[in-house]
């Protein structure tokens, strides 16, 4: 490894990254895992640790990703326009003026939000604007540690392989220190190459959701109560501002979550799948007694949420759970009001359960599976949209707690979820029922399903190649069997003739019991994510059976 001694300059780096810079050349093992390679940019752009080094997120590659991504911008485009939206990590709101300096400096017009924001705001700001990019400072709900730079292309949504890789090949070509040229926010600011997005522009974003709703009105009527966290993100707002303005009244968000902190000091791993996470917010909504409590992530794009049981404890619904609650619900309204289009459609990934399909088609709806990315959501849209069909676009969902139900963004939307999910248990409260009951329901019609998805993080120099050869030896095992059943199908995602869809290093094992199993690694971050499905007579046979086959596959897998 060549270590550029320029990151020691202080005049080159910064003082702050030089110091840092000394202080890791000092431990051998911690130079190799920040100086021993690029931090790769990807179809999510870059995630990465704060601290300095090629492979890390600090001001020098967050400069040198927005000096790659402007030549690829003012290549295709005259006067291109970027906009720009941060949430409440370490350094977000730094680094999304350094890009906006750096753009306006290279002649592209940037429009900022002056504040935190949802990632579905960036993704709206982008489509309102016509803008030909945007860029999200978040590393979603990642540690502390954290923190990422989102790219998005003209249609709101993340940045699909070609521009992706057009933009890593400028990355690469990008000198941190004597390429990139940089101006001060302030500077963009006076001269009208950078402008903040107004609070009516904010509000437009809010509209936006608030149009999604299925039964205006139905707070007065339900009297419904809440437990809200943000976990110290940039939900708060947006969040609180659509459900005031929808009606709802009996809004309590547990104080020690409610402002931005990218320390997250009571939930060191902010994602609201994670029963710990959600912790004071259960905690709050059980002594308001509560009809829900939910929480967003530090960008707002996902959303757990939980309800009481009819013994008085309460249920942390799966992303998968909410996701069938949500689509059946839409059904059920939008087929009472006389309002389901023809042909409808919905969407979700190809590691979210199989229930969704049934439901869907008990309900008329086709059902579209696409890869895990919801980018890939966003181009089911778009090609509804080119057909002049958009009204056919029920719902897009991901496992990973993540849901849209309108055409304003192409991104996951929370603020869009938490509405929808607070009118979904409104008006189930007005029957009688909680949202645990109707989900009971729909196990007894469809059958009991459990999912779950478990993370292998890596760890060190070469986590990324450890990781992909654990890939390359599952791809190459041939299994006839996974705890005891016969495998039935395999599918690798990286045969596009097998699948019809892009390329992916996904592989999955079918069983005869009706179960299945995925592995995906993270394109972000070196952590193999293996993913269980599993249909049984009941909860406990479901467990039972993701027991053995967890055991099973992290076997095969040597993890």
């Amino acid at each position: 490894m060549e270590f550029d001694r320029r990151w020691l300059d202080p005049d080159k780096a910064g003082a702050e990254l030089a110091a840092r810079a000394a202080e890791i050349t000092a431990d051998p093992e911690l130079l190799a895992e920040c100086f021993g390679g690029e931090l790769e940019f990807g179809t999510a752009g870059l995630r990465g640790i704060l601290d300095a080094g090629t492979a890390r997120m600090n001001r020098l590659t967050v400069g040198k990703a927005t000096q790659g991504l402007a030549r690829v911008l003012l290549e295709d485009h005259d006067c291109p326009g970027v906009a720009i939206a941060y949430d409440s990590r370490h350094f977000s709101r730094e680094f999304a003026e350094e890009a906006a300096g750096i753009l306006a400096a290279n002649g592209v017009h940037v429009w900022i939000y002056p504040e935190l924001m949802p990632t579905p705001a960036l993704s709206y700001a982008v489509r309102e604007l016509g803008c030909q990019s945007g860029i999200m400072i978040t590393a979603s709900h990642n540690p502390p540690e954290y923190n990422g730079y989102k790219v998005y292309d003209h249609t709101g949504g993340q940045i699909v392989s070609e521009f992706a890789r057009r933009v890593s090949e400028a990355i690469a070509s990008v000198d941190p220190f004597d390429g990139v040229r940089r101006s001060s926010l302030e500077e963009g600011l006076q001269n009208g190459t950078i402008e903040y997005l107004t609070q009516e522009f904010i509000d437009g974003y809010i509209e936006a959701v608030l149009r999604l709703q299925l039964e205006p009105g139905i707070f007065r009527k339900s009297g419904l109560k809440i437990a809200y966290s943000p976990l110290n993100g940039a939900g708060h707002k947006s969040v609180i501002a659509a459900l005031s303005r929808a009606g709802l009244e009996e809004i309590y968000v547990v104080a020690d979550q409610s402002r931005p902190n990218g320390d997250f000091p009571t939930c060191p791993s902010p994602n609201p799948e994670n029963p710990d996470t959600m912790k004071m917010t259960l905690d709050l909504g059980r002594y308001i007694q509560a009809d829900i409590a939910f929480a967003t992530d530090p960008d707002s794009d996902r959303i757990g949420v939980a309800a009481p049981e009819a013994d008085g404890s309460w249920r942390l619904f799966t992303g998968n759970e909410l996701g069938v609650l949500l689509l059946d619900y839409i059904c059920r309204q939008r087929t009472a009001q006389g309002t389901m289009p023809r042909n409808p459609v919905a969407v979700m990934s190809i590691v979210s359960t199989p229930m969704a399909a049934r439901v869907a088609e008990h309900w008329g709806v086709e059902m579209r599976r696409v890869l895990t990315g919801f980018k890939y959501i966003g181009d089911v849209m778009n090609q509804l949209v080119s057909a002049g069909e958009p009204e056919r676009f029920l719902m897009g969902f991901e496992e990973s707690c993540g849901y849209l139900t309108g055409m304003h963004v192409r991104d996951k939307d929370a603020v869009n979820a938490a509405l929808l999910v607070c009118e979904m248990a409104a008006h189930y409260k007005l029957e009688g029922r909680t949202l645990c009951a109707v989900m009971d329901g729909l196990y007894a019609e469809y059958g009991t399903y459990y999912t779950k998805a478990d993370s292998f993080a890596f760890a060190g120099a070469g986590a990324m190649d450890r990781m992909g050869a654990v890939m390359d030896h599952l791809r190459a095992e041939h299994l006839p069997e996974i705890a005891g059943t016969a495998v039935t199908g395999f599918t690798d995602y990286r045969d596009t003739s097998a699948t019809g869809l892009p390329s992916a290093d996904v592989l999955t094992w079918e069983l005869a019991d009706g179960c299945a199993v995925t592995v995906r690694p993270s394109g972000t971050e070196p952590k193999l994510k293996l993913y269980f499905t599993v249909r049984a007579g009941s909860r406990e046979e479901c467990l039972q059976r993701y027991g053995a086959l967890r055991a099973a596959m992290t076997g095969a897998a040597g993890l």
